[in-house]
């Protein structure tokens, strides 16, 4: 067992924890939900879509190897929770690559050029955006989409055919078989993965006001690569709570951001400390909840292409400024479990 040993006795009190969390949160959500039972039907969204994304954010960790002592490990806990969250149809490898460029080279390194799709599929656009209005995560279920079927849409994972085919007949003939016997349970896991994946671009959506570009597959350097200075300026942390530092928790203290790309090695139960250590004890070092509110509800069908009116391009301290001001669109899309 020493393979599947935690790094220290902090990481087995705090990583055991959020994995105990995470399974019985899963488990437990999917028993309420297949009761088919209107008292246990929202519970059982709730604890079904948070269960999975603590898994989410422990794929994370995981692919920053902060959860065990041997990177190996971390890759085959990392693979089992995609089991959990749906990022199962690709690679743990190539959810760990694309994050590690994107911290390496300072960049939203990707593959899919999600404008020129839009402009090129309007009507696909107009209804996104229809369906983003009634707060339904239409650009985030495209993102989803893909990745579920990314063998066949990406050219550079062809090799990756027979075991994406294998993922897709096991996961949907599951569900396919769930929603036959208990189908207001498959509503319910439908709802319950909306959830995880607003909540997971909620978090992502102000943490850099990184442009993104297409060189996930090419020779492109970007052109920040390195520059830990630049990095920084470039990014935020929006919390959850100031003040109440434990609310964090529902997140994995995701939210404190500059923290992490300073330290990615740093665990997650370690980041608020940190953030005071580098940033001081100051609130105006972080945005707070209710302007990320105010501007998700504001922007909601601006977002893809951060065009709303009035809203000026901002970067850097202005950047920062202005979301605290809740003036700012934010990001779209954005998840380290797309892994193009």
């Amino acid at each position: 067992m020493t393979f599947w040993s935690f790094k220290n006795a902090r990481g087995r009190r705090y990583h055991g924890g959020a994995l105990l969390y995470s399974a019985t949160a899963y488990v437990l959500g999917w028993w309420l939900l297949v009761l088919e039972n209107l008292y246990t039907f929202l519970p059982g969204v709730l604890l079904l879509g948070h269960g999975m994304i603590i898994a989410a954010y422990l794929i994370h960790e995981c692919a920053h190897n902060t959860v065990l002592k041997h990177n190996r490990s971390n890759t085959q806990l990392g693979r089992m929770l995609g089991w959990i969250c749906g990022s199962c149809y690709g690679r743990f490898e190539d959810i760990r690559y694309k994050h590690f460029r994107h911290h390496v080279d300072n960049d939203d390194v990707v593959w899919f050029d999600y404008e020129a799709f839009f402009i090129s599929h309007p009507r696909v656009y107009r209804l996104t955006r229809a369906l983003e209005w009634l707060y339904i995560p239409a650009h985030d279920i495209l993102m989803h989409s893909i990745m579920v079927f990314t063998a066949f849409v990406i050219p550079e994972r062809r090799d990756q055919m027979v075991r994406n085919v294998q993922v897709i007949v096991l996961r949907v003939g599951l569900l396919l078989t769930v929603g036959f016997y208990f189908p207001s349970a498959l509503i319910g896991y439908a709802i319950a993965y909306m959830l995880m994946i607003i909540v997971l671009r909620f978090v992502d959506g102000l943490e850099h006001d990184y442009p993104y570009h297409l060189n996930l597959f090419t020779d492109e350097v970007s052109e920040h690569k390195g520059d830990l200075e630049w990095e920084q300026v470039h990014t935020f942390s929006p919390i959850l709570s100031w003040r109440f530092e434990r609310v964090n928790w529902l997140i994995l203290n995701f939210g404190y951001h500059n923290a992490h790309h300073a330290k990615p090695t740093a665990p997650w139960f370690e980041l608020p400390k940190l953030h005071r250590t580098l940033f001081g004890n100051d609130p105006k070092t972080v945005i707070q909840l209710w302007p990320q509110l105010k501007m998700y509800h504001r922007y909601r069908a601006y977002r893809i292409f951060h065009d709303a009116p009035g809203v000026e391009a901002v970067e850097g301290k202005a950047f920062l400024e202005a979301a605290q001001a809740a003036k700012l669109t934010g990001g779209n899309a954005a998840s380290f479990l797309t892994a193009f």
